[in-house]
């Protein structure tokens, strides 16, 4: 068995040193007992198991002794900072996984941050763990068996996939949140709609199964949403808020408006997205809602999937904005086009 080299230094100088030791006095770069070790360490941001020490040729005595030193410091039970105690994010998210034996992903909050979905690093480290195990102080413990296609490796610590990391946020993020979440992911072209209905298909009794489904049903393409299903459904809507019945396809100028309140001049366009979905249609939605700005017009837009989604919500902000804007018609009647001055 080997023992360990080194002495107490500053973040990943131990590594250095290590490769350094493989050489000869002549430079030629042969390979040293210890650069095994050092490449590991590199690899796993300063961070290594004892069940990887073993594999390396390293004993427990070794590794006890290097600890005593300080040539090794311990983390968790069975896991090693290599000669340094500064360490990032990824070294304690990757010493949790090790520590939480085979099988363990990085999870949850953890996973999201790593993946980039989270902005701000989270408190607490998650791990998912296919067995029960005894808890560990610092490292708050998921149990799940995750098929295949729910692990993944990001910059070199197992974690979670992007679907399956969304499934457990699901479970414990707002509704706003989980939607900032999935809208990173789409942003950093992570986001794969097949893989997270593939994964919400098969989540069983996952506690953020629905809430994921909800999530996502704006990212689908909804054949079912056809223009005229999508306009008597929002009728029917109005109807059962008691809100004023709208005019629907009603022409104002050069522009023909989905749902329009004439007194209110309020305007809700009906988006589907086989009309709304290319970079022109994108340009000229723009163009139109500013140029109906400027005759006076106030329009918001309601797509499908959110209709089906949150109904009630939708129904509750159109009214609210009628109202709104029958106040902010009157007061340019009280007062006249320069705000009341004679």
């Amino acid at each position: 068995m080997t023992d360990l080299p080194g002495e107490n230094r500053q973040p990943f100088a131990l590594c250095m040193a290590m490769r350094d030791k493989g050489r000869t006095a002549d430079g030629s770069g042969a390979v040293g007992v210890h650069q095994p070790l050092a490449d590991l360490a590199g690899r796993q941001h300063g961070v290594v198991s004892m069940r990887q020490l073993e594999a390396l040729g390293y004993s427990r005595d070794a590794a006890s002794r290097a600890a005593r030193t300080g040539r090794l410091h311990r983390l968790h039970r069975g896991v090693y900072a290599v000669g340094h105690r500064s360490l990032t994010w990824q070294s304690r998210c990757l010493a949790a996984v090790l520590a939480s034996g085979p099988g363990a992903l990085a999870s949850h909050g953890s996973a999201a941050w790593l993946w980039g979905l989270f902005r701000t690093r989270p408190g607490t480290i998650h791990v998912t763990v296919p067995t029960r195990r005894h808890a560990k102080a610092s490292i708050s413990v998921h149990y799940a068996r995750l098929a295949d296609d729910d692990r993944a490796v990001c910059e070199a610590i197992p974690l979670t996939s992007v679907a399956r990391t969304l499934l457990d946020l699901a479970a414990i993020l707002s509704p706003v949140r989980l939607d900032r979440a999935i809208e990173r992911s789409e942003e950093l072209r992570l986001f794969d709609l097949r893989s997270v209905e593939a994964l919400i298909d098969r989540a069983g009794s996952h506690p953020g199964r629905g809430r994921l489904r909800r999530a996502i049903a704006i990212y689908r393409d909804e054949p079912a949403f056809t223009r005229s299903r999508l306009e008597q459904r929002f009728l029917d809507l109005v109807k059962r808020a008691g809100l004023p019945a709208p005019s629907m396809n009603f022409w104002e100028g050069k522009f023909e408006l989905d749902a329009y309140w004439r007194s209110e001049r309020f305007v809700v366009e009906l988006d589907v997205y086989e009309t709304h979905g290319s970079r022109a249609s994108f340009e000229s939605d723009r163009v139109r809602q500013e140029e109906l700005k400027l005759m006076g017009i106030e329009m918001i837009r309601v797509t499908g999937p959110r209709l089906d989604r949150e109904p009630g919500a939708v129904a509750q902000r159109i009214g609210a904005l009628l109202e709104q804007r029958r106040g902010q018609l009157q007061g340019l009647k009280t007062d006249g086009p320069m705000g009341g001055v004679p």
